[in-house]
């Protein structure tokens, strides 16, 4: 059974358990659509995974629109908090402070509504989740997380998508502090997926040992929501 906690372990293993889980993920990472078709659909010059620069069906938008389930939690620094459980090892809570005492990652990235706008080369600043699951270390029988967000949305995410290192916990977009319409002060990313794969408020990351359906896929979106191959509904 895995242990309890309340704090996370010493962080001088991280290295070592993130690339552990890299090693364990890898095959399956790589045969990811977004990594694995040789000619993706899509339209407009490469620019990340050598992918065309926007999926089929989408457009480009100046602007980002804001979709939610019509609940805003009042969230701020001071109360939020980050729990990492389910079926690992080292289940942890974190504190806005120790959030930040974890490596923190910069890096641009795409963002795939599923709603036909992508928003182009946002610039993110957060923690990878592939660090946060390096805490945690997830039993060899775990293969997915869900996602809980404060406003109680839930979503699936396979650890193949997840560990990607273009995931991230973010709390900062642009160079400013994520506003709350947009899930501040920490919501996830999945770059390689449609963005609903993201919790915005996110609260609680659960690993699982067998695939269960969050909120929009109970609802008749695609269980894998890959982009690159207009996979929007099941």
């Amino acid at each position: 059974m895995p242990e309890e906690a309340q704090h996370p372990p010493k962080l001088d293993r991280i290295v070592d358990a993130r690339m552990a889980l890299k090693r364990r993920f890898e095959a399956k990472m790589q045969a990811t659509p977004a990594l694995s078709d040789a000619e993706p659909r899509g339209a407009g010059p490469a620019n990340r995974h050598g992918m065309p620069k926007l999926p089929p069906g989408q457009h480009i938008t100046k602007g980002w629109p804001v979709l939610d389930l019509g609940i805003v939690p009042e969230l701020d620094t001071a109360n939020w908090t980050l729990t990492v459980d389910g079926a690992c090892r080292h289940p942890l809570t974190l504190n806005w402070k120790e959030f930040l005492q974890l490596e923190q990652t910069d890096d641009t990235s795409d963002f795939h509504c599923v709603t036909t706008w992508s928003k182009m080369d946002v610039p993110w600043k957060g923690v990878r989740f592939a660090d946060l699951a390096a805490l945690a270390e997830p039993l060899e029988a775990a293969e997915h997380v869900m996602c809980h967000g404060y406003d109680g949305y839930t979503t699936n995410v396979p650890l193949a998508e997840a560990l990607k290192p273009d995931v991230l916990l973010v709390h900062t977009a642009y160079g400013q502090p994520l506003p709350p319409e947009h899930g501040g002060p920490v919501r996830m990313i999945t770059p390689q997926l449609y963005a609903w794969k993201g919790s915005k408020w996110i609260k609680r990351i659960e690993f699982l040992t067998a695939d269960h359906p969050g909120f929009w896929e109970q609802r008749g979106y695609s269980n894998s929501a890959h982009p690159w191959r207009e996979d929007r509904y099941s």
